[in-house]
């Protein structure tokens, strides 16, 4: 029962975003197409549902060829592969609206982990791997939250890909957490909180309202 109503939510919730957001989504749609690379639209396969893949859809922040340059998936908060329209939109989040398209396919969910590439996946421990997926991946949830700045996180390490590696066990707890505690409201209140920490980024009030998360230990 839940899952229905999950997908009928995240119908109605994705209508509404893409109304509400048509504002920003256009304007950013016309620049992209004159700027840059001129390439508006990026996809790339994520791991997905039950680990299948799936192309998901963002604005195009970044050159082409990215991956095979540079540090690979792993982007920095200066990295030189990001375009100067494209920084702006990676620092607000709004390089992931386009997942709406994604929402309305069925390939993501609005809240659910975050699908990665195949590498990234990778890096979770063997048994949350297995398990990270039976939810579809979302635009937001609770390891987005938690991890909402983790550019800027990985940017200031001595060694970036080390701290991406080292953050993806807590990543995978939290998820966990997610899958033991879902529900209607867990999503309302995660979509709320990633609301508001776009709003208030100093004032994160995660831990208050889900009190229970998994211990960080880094």
């Amino acid at each position: 029962m839940y899952l229905f109503f999950k997908r009928v939510f995240d119908i109605v919730t994705a209508t509404i975003a893409l109304l509400l957001l048509s504002p920003i989504l256009i304007p950013s749609c016309i620049i992209l197409l004159f700027t840059g690379e001129r390439e508006v639209f990026y996809k790339q396969k994520r791991v997905g549902y039950k680990n299948k893949f799936f192309d998901i859809w963002k604005f195009a922040t970044m050159l082409k060829n990215s991956p095979n340059i540079g540090t690979g998936e792993i982007t920095l908060r200066n990295d030189p592969r990001v375009t100067g329209f494209g920084k702006l939109l990676r620092i607000t989040k709004v390089n992931e609206l386009p997942q709406i398209v994604n929402v309305f396919k069925g390939d993501m969910s609005i809240v659910g982990p975050r699908p990665l590439m195949d590498v990234s996946v990778k890096l979770y421990p063997e048994e949350i791997r297995n398990k990270i997926y039976n939810c579809k991946p979302g635009m937001t949830g609770i390891g987005s939250l938690i991890f909402r700045d983790e550019e800027k996180m990985i940017s200031d390490a001595p060694d970036p890909k080390a701290m991406y590696a080292t953050i993806y066990p807590y990543k995978g707890a939290l998820e966990m957490w997610y899958q033991k505690h879902a529900s209607l409201y867990t999503d309302i209140m995660i979509i709320f909180l990633t609301a508001w920490s776009i709003i208030f980024p100093k004032n994160n009030l995660v831990n208050k309202i889900f009190k229970d998360l998994p211990q960080r230990d880094f």
